[in-house]
Order: C-alpha cells, then sequence, then structure tokens
C-alpha cells in the first residue's frame, strides 16, 4: 500500500522481488566473470606451456635442415618420445659436409678460427691478457662430439652460437652455481638446465586479465606468492653472489639490462638460477653499442630496460657513463621482496642496507670498494640470521 505525503508524491513500502532479484543477478554476474577469469587462466597456462615445450621432432626438423647443408655439427638433447638425442655426425654421415677436416685442412682452419674468435673477444670484451685462454675454453666447447677435433660444421655451429651474450656467458660462468648448466647445442640452437621455479616471485595471469589489473595492485599480487622469508632470503644470497660473479671477473665486467623478476627462478632447493641472461652484456659492448646514439636527455640512452649513460646534451650524443652498477639495479628488486615478513629485529637495518646499496653509482669516488663492503654487508646479514634454520 503506498500512502501520499504531499500532491504528486508518494511513499512506497520496498517491493523485496525486486531486491532479491537484483542480488541473484549480482551473484550471477559475480561467478560468470569469476568462471571466465578461471577458464581464461587455465588455457592461457595450457597454451604458454605447449609453446614453450621442447618439441622433438621440430627440433629435429630445424637441425637437420641446417646439417644437411653442412652448417653445423654438434649434440643437442631433448626429453621427448620423437627425439632422445641426436647426434648429426650418425645422421649425415652420408654427406661429404660433415667430414671432418683432414690434417693439412683442419689445421690452417683451426687456426683461422681461433683468430676470428679473438678478434670477437677483443671487441666484445676489451684487450685481455686471458683472452687467449677463453679462446681455448671456446675451443674446447666447440668440439661437441669430443673426438679431440674442430669439424668446419662444429666451428660455424660456436660461430653461430658466440654472437650470442647469453651462451658466451654460460661459458664462462659454466663453474659457477647460479648459472644454468648448458646441456647440448646445434647451429644456433642450444638446451639449458631445466629451472623448476622460472619467476623469483608472482604468479602468471592471461593477459586479459592484466590489461583490467592496475599496476600497484599487480605488484601487490605479486608478493603473496613467493616463498617463506628465510628461503627468500637464500634466494637474495644466491643473486648477490651472481652479481659478484660478474663483477669484474676474470673476462672484465657484464652489465644486467634486464633485472626484473621474470629472468631470474630458483630450483627446489630454493638455490638461485638464472633463467633469462639475453640482456646480461659485457660492459665494451655495451659502450660500443651505445656510444654516440642522439640523445636529449638521459632517457634517451638506455640499453634493454635498465643499462642507463649519460646524455651529453652539449653534443647531443650518448656518453659511455653508466649510471647504476648491477648491485644497485638488483636491491631495487630486492627491497619489496625481502622487506615483506623480514624479521622484526633485523628489519631496520637490512632496510638501512637496501637503500645505501640503491644509491650506489658507478661514477661515485671509491665505487669498487663501496660496492664490496654493502654486497658483503648484505649477505652476510641474511646469511647470519637464516645459517641456523633447516632452509640454509
Amino acid at each position: 500500500m503506498a500512502r501520499r505525503l504531499f500532491p504528486g508524491a508518494w511513499l512506497r513500502k520496498p517491493y523485496y522481488g525486486q531486491v532479491r532479484f537484483s542480488y541473484m543477478r549480482m551473484k550471477y554476474l559475480f561467478f560468470s566473470w569469476l568462471g571466465v577469469f578461471i577458464g581464461s587462466w587455465i588455457i592461457y597456462v595450457q597454451y604458454s606451456s605447449y609453446t614453450e615445450l621442447c618439441r622433438g621432432h621440430d627440433c629435429k626438423k630445424i637441425i637437420m635442415y641446417l646439417g644437411v647443408w653442412g652448417n653445423l655439427q654438434g649434440v643437442i638433447k631433448c626429453q621427448m618420445e620423437e627425439i632422445a638425442h641426436i647426434d648429426l655426425r650418425t645422421e649425415l654421415e652420408p654427406r661429404k659436409e660433415t667430414i671432418l677436416f683432414d690434417k693439412p685442412t683442419r689445421g690452417t682452419t683451426v687456426q683461422k678460427f681461433k683468430e676470428m674468435v679473438y678478434g670477437l673477444f677483443k671487441a666484445k670484451l676489451g684487450e685481455q691478457g686471458n683472452l687467449p685462454e677463453l679462446v681455448n675454453l671456446i675451443l674446447s666447447v666447440a668440439d661437441g662430439n669430443k673426438d679431440g677435433r674442430v669439424s668446419l660444421p662444429e666451428a660455424k655451429s660456436a660461430w653461430a652460437l658466440l654472437q650470442l651474450n647469453e651462451f658466451l656467458l654460460m661459458v664462462i660462468l659454466q663453474d659457477k652455481e647460479h648459472t644454468p648448466k648448458l646441456l647440448g647445442f646445434c647451429g644456433d640452437l642450444y638446451v639449458m638446465e631445466k629451472v623448476e621455479y622460472t619467476s623469483l616471485f608472482g604468479i602468471s595471469l592471461p593477459w586479459m586479465v592484466e590489461l583490467f589489473i592496475p599496476s600497484g595492485f599487480r605488484r601487490s599480487i605479486d608478493q603473496w606468492f613467493t616463498p617463506s622469508w628465510p628461503r627468500k632470503a637464500k634466494i637474495a644470497i644466491g643473486l648477490l653472489e651472481f652479481v659478484e660473479d660478474i663483477f669484474h671477473g676474470p673476462y672484465g665486467n657484464f652489465l644486467m639490462c634486464d633485472t626484473s623478476a621474470k629472468n631470474l627462478g630458483y630450483n627446489d632447493k630454493y638455490d638461485l638460477k638464472m633463467v633469462d641472461m639475453r640482456k646480461i652484456v659485457p660492459e665494451m659492448n655495451l659502450k660500443e653499442l651505445i656510444k654516440d646514439r642522439h640523445c636529449e636527455s638521459d632517457l634517451d640512452c638506455v640499453y634493454g630496460s635498465d643499462c642507463r649513460t649519460v646524455c651529453d646534451q652539449s653534443k647531443m650524443k650518448c656518453t659511455t657513463e653508466i649510471i647504476q652498477p648491477n648491485l644497485a639495479k638488483v636491491c631495487h628488486l630486492l627491497k619489496d621482496y625481502l622487506l615483506r615478513g623480514a624479521p622484526l629485529e633485523i628489519h631496520e637495518e637490512l632496510e638501512k642496507q637496501l637503500y645505501s646499496c640503491i644509491a650506489l653509482k658507478v661514477s661515485a669516488n671509491q665505487m669498487e670498494m663501496e660496492h664490496s663492503l654493502i654486497l658483503n654487508n648484505l649477505k652476510t646479514l641474511l646469511w647470519k640470521k637464516i645459517s641456523h634454520t633447516n632452509d640454509s
């Protein structure tokens, strides 16, 4: 029943059927959206996993196509039913292109290959006294069948791979804990050790969902999907050790030009493993790539996403003066990762050390000393806190 208050106005009792209908409609829309979300996520995960599979027949077709033309030789392993082991020496034995050099030709060709590799390393790494040692290391890797000789196809395979920074770094750091092992190669294809967890933190979402999630909220979600704090500390120590490995190592300094979580992973023991090292480049190589590039500000002098140099605005050219060292970029990545859930007794000191680390500049006086001091202090602080736990 309606009651009239004044001319033209009525007060009506609420119709609860309409309220119930609105509630049911909202509930239906919510569960429909949730179903679409979950379904999209499942399809995305299945599809992305499928596209990244090491499918043996595809590997074999590519390798055989290149190998038939005498372009390569080597060994590559692929854990699939179609192909457990490919050895092109056997597959292509009838073809003359795969015959190993005879002694007179082989000596000349190997010497020429060594000269080419030496020239490439000199351009990438600069003049160093231990380059001949690195060249010999490459020759041992190029000998894919381990017969003590390097054939022309093997030399071509090695030369193709040496154009890739990631392969060069895997060879240089092959004995280091945090570098994935090289399992096999053929031409410019190579297989790396499998890493169980392929992102430092976060969760994969379908791109359709990503579009509707604000970046700030996305960062919060990422931090929810992380291991326990002691395990995070162990992973972080591994990352700091990797930074130490590539900072002025035996073959020069390497720069991390994309320090995002998706390029870092870890195994089931929570030891850090690099997942993608394609944007880790020799410092000398980066300087050659970026020098004299036209610029109007420092924002124009960027390689990858994280390697920045200074813009000389008087000449409108990029200089070769690197702004941030690897350690500062890594500490910026680790700040939220380590501070979230950190024990109260070390939270303040950890935060202080991380901010000191982020403030590091390449141009600072005594930078190398500060770099070493901050890195060791961080490792010590984290290690002392987890050394008595099972996670260590």
